[in-house]
């Protein structure tokens, strides 16, 4: 008598955490990493949405003129993302971002002026809601050289307005608030030379690595151990 044929099913792939963020500058590849652990871990999805604000193409046109509409725009829309995250929370439903709430101080203190940088935190205060911090933070870094030429690739055409001096100082200013972060655990990877979007293989390798750490903070570079 024959036996049946041995039926073999793929592991459930769970999530390592109930909420997970991915930060870093613009054209690193924060999205599309959400997107793909996303469906790896089977993860509700709550992504930035910059086009919705109205003043960002014409911030990146004239910094100086609409930094402080631009980013109360963006503080209005974190409150409300703030509750889709805490509605998650409560659910216990597995949540990824391609962002923190807390960037917002990132790019206010870096655009804005004294008196502008004073007012916008008057008002972000009155309409702050508090959402839990991320269990584990991905922080994806990258030269501004090669943001640069990613941004010119993609072809986004309010983002070819960015000019090469704001991402040098929003690389910095990036990399200052990750100095100082201890809120969460935080894995800092080197996306240069990483391809998790088209590379299965790269994909593996960085969620076995987030799955693993142990530490608050450590750096991951493809090919070496940090």
């Amino acid at each position: 008598m024959n036996s049946p044929p041995l039926t073999v099913t793929a592991p459930q792939l769970r999530p390592p955490f109930g909420y997970l963020a991915i930060e870093g500058p613009i054209g690193v590849g924060k999205t599309s990493l959400a997107r793909r652990l996303a469906q790896r871990w089977s993860m509700q999805e709550l992504f930035e949405r910059p086009q919705d604000n109205p003043f960002l193409e014409r911030f990146y046109r004239d910094t100086t003129r609409y930094a402080l509409p631009t980013q109360l725009h963006f503080a209005l829309q974190r409150a409300q993302q703030a509750q889709e995250v805490a509605a998650a929370h409560v659910a216990g439903t597995p949540l990824i971002a391609d962002f923190m709430t807390q960037k917002n101080d990132i790019f206010a203190r870096l655009t804005l002026q004294e008196d502008e940088w004073q007012l916008y935190r008057a008002l972000a205060a009155r309409i702050d809601v508090s959402a839990p911090a991320p269990d584990f933070v991905v922080y994806l870094q990258a030269s501004p050289e090669v943001l640069f030429a990613r941004i010119q690739k993609r072809a986004v055409p309010m983002e070819l307005q960015i000019s090469d001096a704001y991402l040098h100082a929003l690389c910095d200013a990036y990399n200052e608030f990750f100095y100082h972060y201890d809120r969460t655990p935080v894995l800092t990877v080197n996306a240069e030379h990483l391809n998790p979007l088209d590379s299965d293989a790269d994909l593996a390798l960085l969620a076995e690595r987030i799955e693993t750490m142990r530490g608050r903070k450590e750096f991951f570079v493809k090919g070496t151990s940090l």
